[in-house]
């Protein structure tokens, strides 16, 4: 009853552990020429659809991270929250995955709820969010010993507050931590009911270049406040808090540069009227 179990699984990544590891592998593999200008990143933005459209970014994102540091909490900002929704966060249990469980935090995460007001879910009754769980299993692999601490945080000032917050309890608690914020970007076409751009390469290239761009540079800023003001005005990331937290707790801790690792879409793998923009940045 301690165990979140796994919703997607089986579906949007394979359940079984060689599975995973072998697309793991495949996903460094791709990912081995990438650079970025970010000698030892603390933090980073991680897209969460299926593994086969966007595993590769997540993975090569926190491989990186793991590279750089060994924290004891890997912090996970998620969710797909509007400006009125509550803070989500499991305070105790642990979270499934094909590589084995990951334990909450219990101290940062006590201590976060005594801050701040959040819906509180447990390992037996909680949403079903892919934005987090599609990241376990990769903080599982490459963090081995680590714990972690997940939050459901909606694009509003007071979510950087909480971030600020998040970084201030890490040192009471001597605590070393590293940032992940998951976020797509634009989700274009007819599934969407985002067509203002027409269909077929333009669409694309409208997404791409200048879309999906704006966000990104807001992140490469490291202006959390820009990230949100993106995307509510023009929809060009699906968890604008959640990236805006990530990039703030980076700030706290002393990051003062981000750089994109990996930039794709959906349609580079599915060409199709509907696809979705994928970012990897690391700070």
């Amino acid at each position: 009853m301690n165990l979140r179990k796994s919703v997607f699984s089986g579906s949007w990544y394979p359940s079984d552990k060689q599975a995973c590891e072998d697309l793991i592998q495949q996903f460094l593999e791709s990912g081995k020429n990438q650079s970025v200008s970010v000698a030892n990143p603390i933090g980073g933005i991680v897209p969460h659809a299926g593994w086969f459209f966007s595993g590769s970014i997540a993975c090569n994102v926190i491989h990186r991270l793991a590279q750089a540091a060994s924290p004891d909490v890997v912090v996970v900002f998620g969710m797909h929250l509007h400006s009125g929704s509550p803070r989500t966060i499991m305070p105790k249990g642990e979270w499934d995955t094909p590589f084995g469980p990951i334990a909450v935090d219990t101290a940062l995460a006590d201590k976060l709820t005594r801050l701040y007001t959040f819906q509180l879910e447990t390992p037996t009754r909680f949403q079903q969010d892919n934005t987090i769980e599609l990241q376990m299993p990769f903080i599982r692999y490459f963090f081995k010993e680590a714990r972690v601490v997940a939050m459901g945080v909606p694009p509003t000032a007071e979510t950087l507050d909480l971030a600020n917050s998040v970084v201030e309890t890490a040192r009471e608690l001597d605590l070393r931590i590293a940032v992940i914020g998951s976020t797509d970007l634009t989700h274009y076409g007819p599934n969407y009911g985002f067509t203002t751009k027409g269909v077929g390469s333009k669409a694309v290239e409208w997404v791409r270049d200048v879309n999906d761009r704006r966000v990104i540079d807001a992140m490469t800023r490291m202006d959390p406040e820009a990230v949100i003001r993106e995307g509510l005005s023009n929809d060009n990331a699906c968890c604008c808090g959640a990236a805006a937290a990530a990039i703030a707790v980076g700030k706290a801790m002393g990051a003062r540069k981000a750089d994109k690792l990996i930039y794709a879409t959906s349609y580079d793998k599915s060409p199709g009227d509907s696809f979705v923009g994928y970012v990897g940045m690391l700070f």
